[in-house]
This record gives C-alpha cells, sequence and structure tokens, in this order.
C-alpha cells in the first residue's frame, strides 16, 4: 500500500507530506485548487513522463517521494523535476526512471479521467479482456508465433531475390577476411617493424660512427695514461690528494670500458640488405591494409571481425533460402492458428466481462442495460488476429451502439467502473481513480461510492472526487485547499470532516443544516458499505 506521499512545489501545491491509510481514500478540494497533482505526483512515481511545466512557482525544481509497502518490504521512491529534465530514486539510489515503473508494476494502477474516452477505443477494451482470459499461453503463444513470422519475413526481405549480389558479396568478404588473415599481423608489430626497418636502415651510418667514437677514446685513453702516473705520484707525495688520483683513475676505468663496448657495438653492426628488405616489405603491406581496412592494426582485426560475422550470416541465408518458402507458409499458418486460438479466448473472456459488467451497472442505476463485445476476424498484426468492438445500451430495448456514440458522460463514467470490476484490476494493491465519477450524481453517485468501498476491502483505493456522495464513503478524506499561488494538504477527520463533505453538499462549509445533511450521507453509506458480490 502506499504508506506517504511528499511533494514539494508541484504546481500550485507548496509543500505537503501525507499519510495514507488502508481501504478506500478520498481526495477532494475546490476546482482549481489542485487535487489532481496528488495523481499526478502518484504518476510520476510510476515513471510517467516528467513535464517542466510541473514545476511550480515556489523553487527551481518540484520534487515527489512516496513510501510504498510491497509484500511487507518498505519501498522509497523519488522523481525530481528540473527545466534541463528529470531524476529518478529508488531507495536512495538514482536509477532510470524506467526503473520505478519496473518497480511498481502490477502494484499500482491509475484509472485516469481520460479512461472514458479510451474505453471507446479497441485498445483499451482488448487490454480489459485480456486481464480476464483464463491462461497467459494463448497471448504468449501469438506473441511467439508472430515474432517467428516477422523474423522469416525479414530474411525473405535481407536476401531480396537476388542471390548474386549476396554471392558476389561473400566472394569480397572471403577474399577480404582471407588478405588479413595471411598477412597475420600482431597487435604492436607496426611498431616493431617501424623500429626494425630504421635500424636496418641506418646500420651503415651508424658502424661508422662507431668507428670513428672507437678511434677518438683509443686516443682520449692514451692521453689519460701520463694523467694517472702524475695523479699517483702526486698521492704518494701528498696523501691530502688521493681524492684526486681515485677520481683520475675512475675516469681511466670509465674510458677503458667505454673503448670496449665501442668495439663491440662497431663489430656487431654489420648492414644487412636482405632483412631490411623483408621489413620493408611488411611494412608495405602493412600500409597496403590500413588503406583497405583502417588506420592501424587494431581497426583492421575489428574489420576482419566484421567481414567474417557477415561472411558467416551469407553462408546461413544462402543454405537457408532453398527453405525459406516452406519456412514461411509454416511460420503464416502457425500464427493463423494461434490467431483462432486467441480469438476464441477473447470471446469466453468477453462475455464473461459483459454479463458481469451488465450486473454492476445495474447496481449504478441502469434499469436494464446492454453491454456486448463483439471480436471478429482481421488481418494478423502484433496484438492478434481481431477487431474489438464494445456495443452498449443503456436499456435492452435500445438497439446496442458504438460506445462512443451513443454513451453520454455520466454513462461513460459509471461503464468504465463497471468494466474494471468486471475484469478485475490484475494484481494491483492500490488503484487510484482521477475523477471517473464526473457526469454522475444523486443515487447513482451513491452507488459509486458503495462500488469502490467495496473493492478497497482487499486493497488500497485512492479517488480523486468532487461528489460528496462518493467521498462520504471513504475510510479517510484529504483535503486540497487553495489560497492564492499556494495549495495546502491536509487530512480532515470528524467535524472537519463534516465541514468538507457540507461544502461538497451546497458550498457552505460552515452550514448547520449542511452539517446535518452531511452527517445523514455519511450515515448511510457506512450503512451501505458490504462486501463485493461474486462473479
Amino acid at each position: 500500500m502506499l504508506d506517504e506521499l511528499s511533494v514539494a512545489n508541484l504546481g500550485i501545491i507548496d509543500t505537503a507530506r501525507v499519510g495514507f491509510m488502508p481501504g478506500m481514500v478520498v481526495v477532494s478540494g475546490e476546482t482549481g485548487a489542485g487535487k489532481t497533482l496528488m495523481l499526478g505526483a502518484l504518476r510520476m512515481l510510476t515513471g510517467a513522463p516528467a513535464r517542466s511545466a510541473l514545476i511550480g512557482p515556489h523553487g527551481k525544481e518540484a520534487r515527489v517521494e512516496g513510501r510504498f509497502f510491497v509484500d511487507g518490504e518498505e519501498v522509497v521512491l523519488a522523481r525530481s523535476i528540473h527545466p534541463g529534465g528529470s531524476r529518478a530514486y529508488l531507495d536512495g539510489r538514482m536509477v532510470p526512471a524506467r526503473a520505478l515503473a519496473e518497480r511498481l508494476d502490477g502494484v499500482v494502477e491509475i484509472v485516469g479521467q481520460h479512461d472514458p474516452i479510451a474505453i471507446t477505443r479497441s485498445r483499451a477494451v482488448r487490454a480489459l479482456i485480456d486481464l480476464q482470459l483464463e491462461s497467459d499461453r494463448v497471448v504468449a503463444g501469438y506473441a511467439d508465433a508472430w515474432r517467428a513470422l516477422r523474423e522469416v519475413e525479414a530474411l525473405r526481405t535481407e536476401l531480396g531475390g537476388d542471390m548474386r549480389a549476396l554471392e558476389r558479396e561473400m566472394d569480397l568478404l572471403a577474399y577480404q577476411v582471407g588478405e588479413i588473415d595471411r598477412a597475420d599481423f600482431h597487435p604492436g608489430e607496426d611498431m616493431a617493424l617501424e623500429l626494425e626497418a630504421k635500424r636496418l636502415g641506418n646500420a651503415e651510418e651508424v658502424a661508422d660512427l662507431l668507428a670513428e667514437a672507437h678511434r677518438d677514446l683509443g686516443i682520449a685513453r692514451d692521453h689519460v695514461g701520463p694523467v694517472v702516473d702524475a695523479a699517483r705520484r702526486v698521492r704518494d707525495l701528498d696523501p691530502s690528494r688521493g681524492g684526486l688520483t681515485e677520481l683520475v683513475e675512475a675516469l681511466d676505468a670509465t674510458l677503458t670500458d667505454t673503448l670496449s663496448v665501442t668495439r663491440e657495438a662497431w663489430e656487431g653492426t654489420e648492414p644487412d640488405p636482405e632483412a631490411l628488405a623483408r621489413a620493408n616489405q611488411r611494412l608495405n603491406l602493412l600500409g597496403d591494409l590500413r588503406r583497405k581496412y583502417g588506420s592501424d592494426i587494431e581497426e583492421i582485426h575489428s574489420f576482419r571481425h566484421r567481414a567474417a560475422t557477415r561472411l558467416a550470416k551469407i553462408a546461413g541465408l544462402i543454405e537457408r533460402a532453398s527453405r525459406l518458402d516452406e519456412e514461411h507458409t509454416a511460420a503464416t499458418g502457425h500464427l493463423l492458428e494461434a490467431g483462432r486460438e486467441l480469438r476464441a479466448a477473447r470471446r469466453d473472456s468477453a462475455t464473461r466481462i459483459a454479463e458481469s459488467a451488465c450486473r454492476h451497472l445495474r447496481e449504478l442505476g441502469f434499469g436494464n442495460p446492454l453491454v456486448r463485445v463483439e471480436i471478429g476476424e482481421a488481418e494478423p498484426r502484433p496484438f492478434g488476429a481481431d477487431t474489438v468492438d464494445l456495443l452498449f445500451a443503456s436499456d435492452s430495448r435500445l438497439a446496442p451502439g458504438p460506445v462512443g456514440k451513443v454513451a453520454s458522460g455520466g454513462e461513460l463514467s459509471r461503464l468504465v467502473l463497471a468494466l474494471r470490476l468486471a475484469s478485475g484490476t490484475g494484481a494491483a494493491r492500490v488503484v487510484a481513480f482521477d475523477e471517473i465519477d464526473s457526469g454522475v450524481g444523486g443515487t447513482t453517485a451513491l452507488a459509486m461510492g458503495a462500488k469502490l468501498a467495496r473493492l478497497s476491502e482487499d486493497r488500497q483505493i485512492l479517488c480523486v472526487s468532487h461528489l460528496p456522495q462518493v467521498a462520504a464513503f471513504a475510510d479517510s478524506h484529504i483535503v486540497v485547499e487553495r489560497e492564492g499561488l499556494r495549495a495546502g494538504v491536509r487530512i480532515v477527520e470528524e467535524d472537519a470532516r463534516l465541514r468538507e463533505l457540507s461544502r461538497m453538499l451546497s458550498g457552505l462549509a460552515d452550514s448547520e443544516r449542511g452539517h446535518h445533511h452531511a452527517r445523514e450521507l455519511r450515515s448511510l453509506a457506512m450503512a451501505r458499505r458490504a462486501p463485493l458480490p461474486t462473479g
């Protein structure tokens, strides 16, 4: 259930924090007070699009937080809207908005004030029918058959009937993959080749320079010998000059070692024209592959992977081409059969829903209404191979017609509630109704209030309403009040609740007679609460 809802700067609601009780919760207020914003806040928590127009005048962003208890587990969701977009949070962690929708999927259902319009469309009626299917297997079976046929059709489109073009592409891909494989370049080999080619190309010049350096070092070594002898005589004559002697001896040793290393480098440096030719040949090959397939070895390998993948796919397509016509015929047959099964299941479900909806409508003030859902055969589409038409007559003596043409606004509201009760609200533990009682009044409004109250016996019902006859049935009552550009939200009890019912009845919150009628209405509502009838 929804335990608590916090709203800040959402439309004209400055700040509000409201605790929700189990059962039926009514939200009321003057027209324009902002009562529908409470359900707007709930919609935001279910991942609905968040428009910057919802940001109020009391800050730079709007924020909504809600605490739910789902299967005994506490879940906290939040949503903020700022001019550049929105952010979503689940248990304190920033998440995509779709994560909120996934978390509350099957937990919260919102029946909007535009549902009476939606119910005139086939898609909405089909969704209600599918809620009461005896098995989800037929829906899943049709979806699988649809996907299978689309896959075969996609393959046929890809083949395009031009096998020669595919074969030419296959030959080109095979050549490209083979050319890269034969070259057999490894990561980092390009840098190693460039260094090797540079070394081999400069080998002769390097050898000459090393020979010259060796000669000059030999001359320097010869000149250092007398200096070493002089330094040693100085040390013998003046022991305090021993440090100088050590430096000269170290210089002599360094020159000797350097002379040896230089000789080894000189003798080990020999031009190798054949190795240089091989390195340059490999670099030229790499340059050719770069021009064709990528700027470096990594990109060349990536091209090779894509080409090999495409090559395998084309090979599979060509191998399957001879079987595609048979596969298409089989997939079409499976889809048509799945469509027939789904259509039959929907007809059974539609019959049960129509009969149950009529019973509910009679309790909502209709004498002998008629509800009929006609399901016809149609070309297969993603959702089925049928048409769905909702026909309605307020009295069985009248010819039923399309509900959008023959039902008034008040009749549509009652029909929506009756169909919702007949089809069930799924596993949703929180169901919110946003002013679906529009166009309803009098004893019919009392019947609608009783229906909503009965529905709340095994789930939490939130209802934004302007009807005192509906509000009187609520277990708890929330009032949204506006003063200028600010609206506040509070829970009303006892006398305050009677004042609100009096205002809803007569527009006079402090009327003594209004309080009397409110008390009478409240007592009547409590007396009429009873369990929902089965079926």
